[in-house]
């Protein structure tokens, strides 16, 4: 047994792999690979796979999408579909709506409905319609039309189907005003030449002129609109005064203080600076008796053509004469008028007209057009640019209603 120690260092070499033998043949070793094999290196004569492109674009953009935005994108898109859908049914139905009307009140003009609301789908399959704007334009009311009336209707109930087949509707309620311009008075009642304007205090100015006799006449007066029970607005005019310049001022009515015919400054200038005029005047008891005058003194005016230039001539004389009221001189008396330069047949015109007559050319009264249900006035006020009314109803019916008298047209 030998004694020499062991060496630490080969036993580790014989731990490690073996050296290659480079002597081997190239094709192959103990294992049948060769060292290229083993490297995972193909040698030229090994026969390649089939080559195929290498993939660039990987997932859709879509796939790597967070599943929340998906979700967030569909529901917008979904929801702009739907909005537009609700509102192309909206305007259908509004122009449905407005042909209803249109044909219900027989009217010339097309009015105009928004329905208001989201969603709209909703409220046609509950079949009712939370509120609706309604404007109708030129809409005739007795001799002359109003401008325009605005309702806002609530609660309303649509008979038929929705949108496309609409029969009627029925109005809960309704709230809305009516507007008489001014504009449109003064066109419709243009044939008189008569204009309108606010007065003030709820009153009617009214300026212009009528035809009396083939001449027109001058015209002043005011009007005072009241409701005329629920349906209908009347008219008072006063203050009514009739001018033919530069010969008298007429004023209708049984007042002898306001009313009459008198006389203007010129014509009684006229008439003083002409002796035979004055005289004529002068001759009549009835008129020196309305003058005033002493008879001592209208005698000596009479005798003299100085005492009579003196009488006629004084300021007095011409302010007393202006006062005088003609009416019923010119009716005992017609010649008194030509002895003034004044044509009788003018006067006698405007004599035979009344002030029922007079009021009823310058009214401005309306009735509101004939409907289903309970409509009605609630007030009137006058603006600078016409007259407003402000209405309300309850119960209105449009279209084939059943139950409500059938086609309501």
């Amino acid at each position: 047994m030998s004694t020499q120690p062991r060496n630490p260092y080969d036993e580790l070499a014989q731990l490690a792999d073996p050296e290659p033998d480079y002597g081997a043949e190239p094709g192959g070793g103990e294992d049948g690979f060769s060292g290229f094999d083993r490297l995972g290196i193909r040698s030229d004569g090994d026969e390649a796979d089939d080559w195929s492109p290498p993939n660039h674009r990987g997932k859709s953009r879509l796939a790597a999408l967070p599943v929340a935005l998906k979700l967030t994108v569909a529901a917008v898109v979904t929801a702009t579909f739907f909005v537009t859908g609700d509102r192309l049914a909206v305007a259908y139905a509004e122009e449905k709506a407005e042909d209803k009307i249109q044909q219900s009140l027989d009217l010339a003009a097309r009015p105009q409905v928004d329905i208001e609301g989201f969603p709209f789908l909703t409220q046609v399959l509950n079949r009712r319609i939370d509120k609706a704007d309604v404007t109708v334009p030129d809409v005739a009311a007795d001799k002359v039309s109003l401008a325009e009336v605005h309702a806002t209707a609530t609660d309303v109930r649509i008979v038929g189907d929705l949108p496309t087949a609409i029969q009627g509707a029925v109005i809960d309620r309704m709230d809305g005003d009516v507007l008489l311009s001014f504009d449109d008075l003064n066109r419709e009642l243009g044939a008189s030449q008569v204009e309108f304007s606010d007065a003030g205090r709820g009153s009617i100015r009214i300026i212009g002129s009528l035809p009396v006799a083939g001449r027109d006449v001058s015209v002043r007066a005011q009007a005072h609109l009241r409701r005329d029970g629920d349906r209908a607005v009347s008219t008072t005019v006063e203050g009514m005064r009739l001018d033919v310049p530069g010969l008298f001022t007429y004023r209708p009515g049984k007042d002898p203080a306001h009313s009459g015919l008198r006389l203007h400054p010129e014509a009684v200038r006229r008439i003083t600076q002409e002796a035979a005029q004055a005289k004529a005047l002068l001759d009549l008891p009835a008129v020196v008796e309305r003058l005033g005058i002493p008879r001592s003194q209208i005698d000596r005016a009479l005798s003299s053509e100085k005492e009579l230039s003196r009488l006629t001539g004084s300021p007095r004389f011409i302010e007393q004469l202006m006062k005088v009221n003609l009416v019923e001189l010119v009716i005992d008396h017609p010649w008194l008028l030509e002895k003034a330069g004044i044509d009788p047949g003018l006067v006698s015109a405007l004599l035979a007209l009344r002030p029922p007559e007079l009021s009823d050319q310058l009214s401005l009264s309306f009735e509101l057009p004939k409907t289903t249900g309970d409509l009605r006035l609630r007030g009137i006020e006058v603006e600078r640019s016409g007259v407003r009314a402000d209405l309300t109803g309850t119960g209105l019916t449009f279209g084939k209603v059943a139950g409500a008298g059938g086609d309501q047209r």
